[in-house]
């Protein structure tokens, strides 16, 4: 007895010794992750760079250049874009844009800021601003609603002089989305965001095959909603309760005293 007690604590204080080691000769989560906001922008919308909300991206190009970037929206969010260009020491006036377009490359129309700016000559930078509409759950096919899924942005200049083509400039791009909640709810949703290569996953998903095809792997924090759920059904179901009441109280109040006093019981 007293044998297997020993043997036991030895083991123990062997493994006790053994298991730091092993801890630290693996990888740590956070040493593996990156955590830094992208540094490039795309060229075309193949080749936007992916960003998630509340990140600063920036990127280093040249006047003239076209340059892209993509961010995920869901339902009930109210995304703003804001571009800061920082310009050459000289330059002539220069005018910059900013356009977003959704998942169906649609562009989308700003509800108010500055998408397009003239910076005069000289100035250090240009700041640009586009508030878009309401994503929306569901819309007719007729319709330029914007909808769940990825977003694309495209920031380049418009308006410049030949002379001033090619020189280097920087720009910083952010997103942050307000969510407006069940007051932007609709009755429908779309059966999957309109992110690029899902409906080639769908089809692979039908025909069994293991094969990745999505080309965008990003999306909100906590997912792409289901479509049917918002507080608009809290708001109904009190409004149900209240109406119930109300319609209690009023038979009680309608309905009078009951059976009057002068009438003989047995009539």
């Amino acid at each position: 007895m007293r044998i297997t007690r020993v043997l036991s604590t030895a083991l123990l204080m062997l493994g006790l010794a053994v298991t730091p080691a092993v801890a630290d000769t693996s990888p740590s989560p956070s040493a593996s992750e990156d955590g830094g906001a992208p540094t490039q922008a795309g060229t075309s919308f193949r080749t936007a760079t992916e960003i998630e909300q509340g990140q600063t991206a920036t990127a280093n190009a040249s006047t003239g250049d076209y340059l892209y970037w993509s961010f995920p929206a869901d339902a009930g969010l109210r995304p703003t874009v804001k571009a800061t260009v920082k310009l050459p020491d000289t330059h002539a006036a220069e005018t910059w844009q900013i356009d977003v377009y959704d998942g169906l490359r649609r562009r989308q129309a700003c509800q108010y800021g500055a998408q397009t700016r003239t910076a005069a000559a000289n100035a250090g930078t240009v700041e640009l601003a586009c508030v878009l509409r309401t994503a929306r759950g569901w819309s007719e096919p007729w319709a330029n609603d914007p909808l769940p899924g990825t977003y694309y942005i495209r920031l380049s200049v418009v308006d410049v002089p030949t002379s001033d083509l090619g020189l280097p400039v920087g720009a910083q791009v952010r997103v942050d989305s307000e969510d407006i909640g069940g007051s932007a709810a609709v009755d429908g949703a779309l059966a999957e965001p309109l992110v690029p290569g899902v409906a080639v996953k769908s089809q692979d998903d039908e025909e069994g095959s293991s094969a990745s095809a999505v080309l965008s792997s990003i999306e909100p924090e906590d997912g792409w909603a289901s479509g049917w759920w918002s507080d608009r059904w809290v708001w109904t179901a009190i409004g149900g309760a209240l109406a119930a009441l109300a319609g209690v109280g009023g038979y009680t109040l309608t309905r009078g005293p009951g059976r009057p006093s002068r009438v003989p019981p047995g009539a």
